[in-house]
This record gives structure tokens, C-alpha cells and sequence, in this order.
């Protein structure tokens, strides 16, 4: 297993191929954790689970067995109140009936996202979280999980040309009335979901106990 000792870089393989989802980890266990790429021959895995855990475990095993190593997989949800049971575990996929934007593989789920909330106008009628879990999961069979969380509101337009996904839309409470989509990298990163999730995981590698 990963060894946490002092000085000692937990070594895990990253089961996300989405590059910048793999951009954003990277950035944010810079310096934490020896991050290995995803091998590029090992296929998609279904995502038919009904919870975020779930999903990601499923990832994060197909790459463990694959690789014979520690392997981190991560499932993200946005989960909208006025939408109950729209997003969440479908969130990825949330528009996947329709045909998607060519130049912009998330735009056709913004934009399902604007249509089905255009007659709510207030923001508390617009809140909503994003939620992120991580799971490692180690060759003997044992696995470490943490979840990260980050409230806000969904915007009335798209706002800002940076991030990915949902970010031109989530307006983050912790933030000053910016989407994510209009923050720096640094600025995204020191509130989002993803980076919560993955400091806890960070400071849960540390606090484990060396094995081989």
C-alpha cells in the first residue's frame, strides 16, 4: 500500500481521463501526492451507479486492478433545489439526450440547466451545492473516502471564459458575487468543492499509517 511516511509522496493513479478535471487536481495536490496519469489503454468506465461513492469507487477500482497501484477516482453532483433529482449522480450527464456543442462539450448542460430554471428569478429559489467525493482505492482492498462541499447560487447567464462544466453559472456564497468561471485558477481553488475534497484527502494520506 501507499506509504504516508514522512517526507514520502503517497503515490496514486489518477482514473479521471477528463483533462481539466486531471488539470485541477494536479493543481491542487501540487507538491502532495505523486500523481500518475490514467493509462491511456484502460476504456470508460460505466458510471451505473446511484450515488457519487459509488461512481467513483467504481473508477477508482478499474484502475487499481488495471494498474496493481493505489488509484484516486472522484465523482462530482450538482444538486439545485428547485431541481430536485434533475442533477447530482446524473450531473455529467444532464443533458446527455441532447446534442452537444461542438466547441464547448459542457455548454449543452448549461444551457439545459438556464431553460429549466428561466421562471425563477430569485436566489433563494436558485440555490444550490456542489458536492465532490474521492476515493482511494489500494491493491489489498481496503479504501479511504472524503466529500467536499460548496453552496451557492445559479446565475441568470453565463458569466466569465474560465473553468469548466458548471462554472460560468455557480456563484459561490464563500465568493464576492463572482461565478467560478471568472476567478483565477488560485482564487476557484482556495473554495470549491473539488478542492475542498482533495485537501481532506491530502490531510487523510498524512495521517495514515505506513504499510507495504
Amino acid at each position: 500500500m501507499t506509504s504516508s511516511a514522512p517526507g514520502v509522496q503517497p503515490v496514486l493513479v489518477c482514473a479521471s481521463a477528463n483533462p481539466d478535471k486531471v488539470r485541477e487536481i494536479e493543481q491542487i495536490l501540487a507538491g502532495l501526492v505523486d500523481l500518475r496519469p490514467r493509462p491511456a489503454d484502460v476504456p470508460d468506465v460505466d458510471e451505473t451507479a446511484d450515488t457519487l461513492v459509488g461512481n467513483a469507487r467504481l473508477k477508482a477500482e478499474a484502475i487499481r486492478d488495471a494498474t496493481s497501484m493505489a488509484a484516486v477516482a472522484d465523482d462530482t453532483g450538482l444538486f439545485v433545489e428547485a431541481l430536485p433529482g434533475e442533477l447530482g449522480v446524473r450531473t455529467a450527464r444532464y443533458a446527455a439526450d441532447q446534442s452537444s456543442h461542438a466547441s464547448d462539450p459542457y455548454g449543452a448542460n448549461r444551457a439545459k440547466l438556464l431553460r429549466a430554471l428561466v421562471d425563477i428569478a430569485d436566489d433563494r429559489g436558485r440555490r444550490a451545492r456542489f458536492v465532490t467525493v474521492v476515493l482511494v482505492s489500494y491493491p489489498d482492498g481496503t479504501e479511504l473516502f472524503v466529500e467536499g462541499e460548496c453552496t451557492g447560487t445559479i446565475a441568470t447567464a453565463e458569466r466569465g471564459e474560465r473553468g469548466f462544466g458548471f462554472d460560468p453559472l455557480f456563484v459561490p456564497d464563500d465568493g464576492d458575487g463572482r461565478t467560478f468561471a471568472e476567478m483565477s485558477d488560485a482564487e476557484k481553488n482556495s473554495m470549491s468543492h473539488r478542492a475542498r475534497a482533495f485537501t481532506s484527502l491530502a490531510v487523510a494520506l498524512r495521517s495514515r499509517s505506513p504499510m507495504s
